[in-house]
């Protein structure tokens, strides 16, 4: 209630719960039982907010990893028993980074099948020892979960999970972490990999947000990923949503590439059937999801 109150004063009609951030990870430290019953209970509650505020309100699942078994059956029951629209990828299984360990193969073919789109977010279990200490924490939350991140989308990358997996929907936190800036040197060192095609052209199959407080951080989100492949999020409550709109506003993009990101690329991607229309496409803020 008090996040839709929020919503209200800025003029933002649909929030869209897509990450539920650092936390997704809890999930995968427990024994696989916890972790599913946990994990059940939250799903429980967030399609009960989708219940509550219909066409508002749109959610996404956690998702135990420890047990590949376990995974699957919590997705199935969330999408299909729950109806939430989307699966949390933590970048790492407890403090195990390998989530493109060859395991849990079967779990990614059963959410490409569902067709939903996996959420990944970093999730402070990983580069505790270099970047965790010190400076108030500004290190890790700086530059820290931006590695992290990043580190957990180039295995789904170079491990081949993106190749055999061609209509799995990756959603990168955080203007797609150092990847864009840093693509050219993926390709350069990727073709260690043997993958059958640059690895940049698997990022560029993934979709991200406009989360970044830095202007050209979004513009170069947009041109790299493309205006189709880029949604508006304002990382609630971590950050002040009024504050994201004011940079994105400093892009001067067209009404039309502000309609795609700010309402239309979430309603195709996220498969958001039941939203409500927009009634004034030039207005596009006021249908902006919210992360």
């Amino acid at each position: 209630d008090d996040q839709l109150a929020h919503m209200d004063k800025l003029g933002h009609d649909i929030g869209v719960v897509c990450s539920i951030g650092p936390f997704s990870v809890a999930f995968s430290y427990m024994d696989k039982v916890m972790g599913r019953d946990f994990a059940t209970m939250w799903n429980e509650e967030m399609a009960g907010a989708q219940r509550k505020h219909p066409a508002r309100v749109w959610a996404s699942a956690a998702v135990p990893l420890i047990d590949t078994g376990t995974a699957i059956e919590v997705v199935d029951h969330a999408i299909n028993k729950l109806g939430l629209m989307g699966v949390n990828l933590p970048s790492s299984v407890g403090a195990d980074p390998r989530i493109d360990h060859e395991r849990l193969e079967p779990f990614y073919d059963y959410v490409e099948k569902l067709g939903v789109p996996l959420f990944l977010h970093p999730t402070d279990a990983v580069f505790q020892d270099m970047l965790n200490d010190g400076y108030g924490g500004a290190l890790f939350r700086s530059l820290g979960r931006v590695i992290e991140v990043s580190v957990a989308a180039m295995r789904l990358v170079f491990s081949g999970i993106m190749e055999r997996h061609p209509d799995l929907k990756v959603v990168m936190s955080h203007t797609g972490g150092a990847l864009p800036y840093q693509s050219g040197r993926m390709d350069k060192n990727g073709t260690r990999a043997k993958l059958p095609r640059p690895p940049s052209d698997y990022i560029k199959r993934m979709y991200t947000d406009t989360v970044t407080p830095h202007t050209d951080g979004m513009k170069w989100a947009v041109e790299y990923y493309g205006v189709d492949r880029v949604m508006y999020g304002t990382d609630y409550p971590c950050w002040d949503p009024a504050s994201c709109l004011k940079l994105f506003n400093a892009l001067g993009l067209s009404s039309e590439d502000q309609h795609k990101i700010f309402y239309a690329n979430a309603r195709r991607i996220l498969n958001l059937k039941e939203a409500r229309p927009v009634q004034n496409p030039a207005a596009v803020h006021d249908m902006a999801p919210a992360k």
